[in-house]
């Protein structure tokens, strides 16, 4: 379970402390277990600050908080401060990035179960397509994934599988592999029957919460190989 510690704290050194984070980061890579760590200023309260620190695990944390170089910190870090920070232990028991959630319904209801009804509920109206099939212009509007849908529909029976995904800001990446039986005709190339896969990754931007840009790169050339199409 995912671990979160927070760190209340009072002093007018920020820039001392901000050195001694980056001294910490430094001197404690690859012992470290922490694998996220915010810096935050209250807006009412000129010295008040708040570290948020993630972990794997509260095993983990206990971990890193028996390093040298984290308790030679922490020290560093009391003279720094106007009294002693104060922590708070939490256990994460939902953690939801809501730009992920909408890029998955992207990818579960609409890519693979073909439901086109969500896409005017989940792309915004003026969406930039990016493919590196179609050239460096981009495409304009939500009919570019109708009509990628209704092709790739008509022409497979697939699957997404989700590799690893990404969220950071406004982006959401998504490395993934695509596993196809062909049924039909496809891109003018005969129905063969064969069962491909093609690794791809996409970017999606997300605004007003909803998909307003892609950046789509896949390995056409390995699946027309594997149709037949191309040596």
């Amino acid at each position: 379970m995912t671990f979160v510690q927070i760190v209340d704290y009072e002093t007018k050194r920020p820039e001392a402390l901000n050195a001694l984070l980056d001294k910490y980061v430094a001197q404690s890579q690859g012992k470290r277990t922490l694998t996220h760590s915010i810096v935050g200023k209250d807006r009412e309260s000129e010295n008040h600050y708040v570290d948020v620190v993630e972990f794997p695990s509260y095993e983990e944390a206990m971990k890193n908080s028996n390093l040298p170089e984290t308790d030679r910190m922490f020290k560093e870090m009391v003279a720094l401060c106007d009294g002693m920070p104060t922590f708070t232990n939490l256990d994460v028991v939902r953690d939801e990035h809501l730009n992920t959630l909408l890029v998955n319904r992207m990818f579960e209801e609409i890519a693979v179960k073909g439901d086109m009804s969500v896409i005017d509920e989940i792309f915004a109206e003026d969406y930039i397509d990016h493919d590196v099939m179609k050239g460096a212009e981009p495409t304009i509007g939500r009919d570019k994934i109708r009509k990628d849908v209704t092709s790739w529909h008509g022409g497979f029976d697939f699957t997404f599988t989700k590799k690893a995904q990404l969220a950071q800001d406004d982006y959401v990446t998504t490395v993934w592999t695509f596993t196809g039986t062909q049924k039909a005709e496809f891109m003018g190339i005969a129905n063969t029957g064969k069962t491909c896969s093609m690794d791809g990754t996409t970017t999606f931007r997300c605004e007003g919460g909803k998909i307003k840009e892609a950046f789509w790169h896949y390995d056409a050339m390995s699946l027309m190989r594997q149709l037949g199409a191309m040596e």
